[in-house]
């Protein structure tokens, strides 16, 4: 049974940092491209940024040079180091887990708030 557990979200004001991290379990944590995606209230879920298996990286425009994902094979782990947040951060952090090969083999993680007060 895969689970991806994620922690580390929580209340923090404009300018400040948080640390999320996502543990899994039930896959081969070291093949597959591990991201981080978020929605906001009455918006679409959409994608932070991903890193894969060969420590390629891709983020999106709005957390460029603000947020970094890095991944611990060892521990099975993937994080997401969040600085500089605005409240436009604000929403549900969800981990993912994507088989490069075969692109239905993908699991999500249940969600972790995020919220950044101005």
């Amino acid at each position: 049974q895969v689970q991806l557990v994620e922690s580390g979200g929580g209340l923090v004001q404009a300018g400040g940092s948080l640390r999320l991290s996502c543990a899994a379990s039930g896959i081969i944590f070291r093949f597959y491209t591990m991201g981080w995606y978020r929605q906001a209230p009455g918006k679409q879920r959409e994608l932070v940024a991903t890193l894969s298996s060969d420590s390629r990286t891709n983020y999106a425009d709005s957390v460029k040079g603000r947020f970094t994902i890095t991944r611990d094979n060892a521990r099975n782990t993937v994080y997401l180091q969040m600085n500089s947040l605005r409240p436009e951060d604000t929403a549900v952090y969800y981990c993912n887990a994507r088989h490069p090969t075969y692109s239905a083999d993908t699991y999500w993680g249940q969600g972790t708030q995020v919220t950044v007060s101005s």
